[in-house]
């Protein structure tokens, strides 16, 4: 019988080599040869072991605030599949090409609501899926006025921490 292999773990170590250690080389270690990562709502990634290797270094690790921080909601995991549920927060102090090209710094704080759907092929990242509501982060920096549109900013997250920790505000 063979052991099952701990996918959150795997997730875990993805995400750091992503975020802390900022490894392009050891975030790709644990892909398989011909990944994909689709950030969803700005049509940012790479399809193929060579295009995300490019989407890392030239968009992704190291194009990330310094300030940014991840507050997990929920993690479900399937013999597959990892989905987490988080809030990202981070001020917008630099440009991000994976989450906003072409956008200029605001110096604005953002949170936002993320979930990520990671596949695996027995223990190797084979795709992410990550998905946010762009309205709400283009409402906080500043670039989308909600007054007329059924658009909120960073109150989404603070319900949804509010709601997880089971704290709802009234």
């Amino acid at each position: 019988m063979s052991e099952r292999v701990d996918l959150g773990a795997v997730f875990d170590e993805h995400v750091a080599n992503e975020f802390v250690a900022k490894d392009v080389d050891a975030t790709m270690r644990n892909m398989t040869d011909e990944p994909y990562v689709w950030h969803v709502p700005p049509l940012t990634g790479g399809h193929g072991g060579e295009a995300v290797r490019r989407f890392y270094s030239s968009q992704f690790i190291g194009h990330t605030p310094a300030d940014a921080n991840l507050h997990p909601i929920a993690r479900t995991v399937s013999p597959d599949r990892v989905i987490d549920e988080f809030v990202l927060e981070f001020t917008h102090d630099s440009e991000l090409p994976w989450m906003l090209p072409g956008v200029a710094p605001t110096g604005r704080r953002v949170r936002i609501p993320t979930a990520v759907v990671m596949g695996f092929e027995g223990d190797r990242v084979a795709y992410e899926h990550i998905y946010w509501d762009q309205a709400s982060v283009l409402v906080q920096i500043g670039l989308l006025d909600r007054d007329d549109l059924p658009v909120s900013g960073g109150e989404q997250a603070d319900r949804l921490l509010d709601l997880a920790s089971g704290e709802e505000r009234r």
